[in-house]
């Protein structure tokens, strides 16, 4: 895929911290012991305080950036709120440590605060027979399932305890930040109802992960909804973004660099799954089991000892299965309890 369309002007600040791309809009770059090695936040001035936009996963490293942060301008001020664009950990993470601190309250999505406290509730519980059952028909090995046993409930270590309280933010509310008001604009598909901040005025668009300039969101079906279909949310929602924000914003993503050429990138990001619903469509001309798909849908092998990858794989692979079965494209056999896909 090509990026040439898109545009950098911004220099990347150094993790822990922060630039200032617009009046009073700082970028802040946040460390994460994690292949993908970063979170991107953002810190609005808001009259003789600020607003932060999501706050980095919980780790002793992370902590210690908001430490050095918060002492000096322009943080040293009142927090007077946290707004959340989604429920991952890596921007919800540090919320509640943050809100004890500062009084500050959480803003977020009904959806994505309910759906965050179901997986902390999990943590230390043993995996639901549902949970093993979805990776055994998804064509796991006795090895990985029990290797996913293992680590099931890991979701809420990364997070500090939330907030027993939050306000709800929803789609098309404008919500004012300092001398600035910012629209929000609601998706889908990579959680369930994730979002964006869009500020005419200064021409900007808080992205979260609904829309990234290097990478494509994780798109996945989970064993909570083994039937859904996350990928046609998120493809409408990319429909949504294009129709509400004009293509001379410049984009504040949550991973890698700001960008211009939002409506390239969401063609990209079309293009690119419609290649990947072709590679999957020619290699079900036989049936597949999920983890005989990947090659074809990543370009790349991934294996199971990949651990998080490899589920992260499944999750995906599924999406654009459910998606394909839903067109009338793919059908689905279960053979000895594991899903055969195969073109219908």
């Amino acid at each position: 895929m090509l990026y040439e369309s898109l545009q950098y002007p911004q220099a990347v600040p150094e993790p822990g911290r922060f630039t200032t791309v617009a009046p009073g809009v700082h970028w802040i770059r946040l460390p994460m012991p994690f292949r993908l090695n970063h979170i991107n936040v953002w810190g609005l001035e808001d009259g003789d305080g600020w607003t932060l936009v999501d706050t980095g996963v919980r780790t002793e490293e992370t902590t210690a950036a908001w430490q050095q942060l918060l002492a000096a301008p322009p943080f040293d001020g009142p927090l007077k709120r946290i707004v959340v664009t989604h429920m991952h950990p890596d921007h919800i993470g540090m919320a509640g440590w943050l809100s004890r601190k500062s009084g500050a309250r959480l803003w977020i999505s009904r959806l994505e605060y309910l759906a965050c406290r179901v997986l902390v509730s999990d943590t230390s519980r043993d995996a639901p027979p549902d949970a093993l059952r979805f990776f055994q028909q998804a064509g796991w090995s006795t090895d990985a399932v029990d290797e996913y046993r293992a680590r099931f409930g890991n979701f809420g270590k990364n997070i500090h305890a939330l907030p027993d309280s939050f306000r709800r933010i929803v789609d098309r509310e404008t919500i004012r930040i300092g001398r600035y008001d910012w629209e929000v604009v609601a998706g889908k598909g990579h959680s369930p109802e994730h979002s964006c901040l869009y500020s005419r005025e200064l021409k900007l668009l808080i992205s979260g992960d609904q829309v990234l300039p290097k990478i494509s969101s994780n798109v996945s079906v989970h064993p909570i909804e083994p039937d859904a279909n996350p990928m046609a949310d998120w493809l409408d929602s990319l429909t949504v973004l294009e129709q509400r924000v004009p293509d001379d914003v410049l984009v504040l993503p949550a991973h890698n660099e700001c960008f211009h050429g939002l409506h390239a990138r969401i063609a990209q990001l079309r293009e690119g799954h419609a290649s990947s619903f072709a590679r999957l469509r020619e290699v079900l001309r036989e049936p597949r089991r999920v983890p005989d798909t990947f090659e074809a849908l990543f370009k790349r092998p991934i294996r199971e000892p990949d651990g998080h990858v490899f589920a992260m794989a499944t999750g995906e692979a599924v999406a654009c299965l459910n998606y394909l079965m839903d067109t009338g494209e793919v059908r689905k056999e279960l053979r000895d309890g594991v899903a055969w896909y195969s073109i219908a």
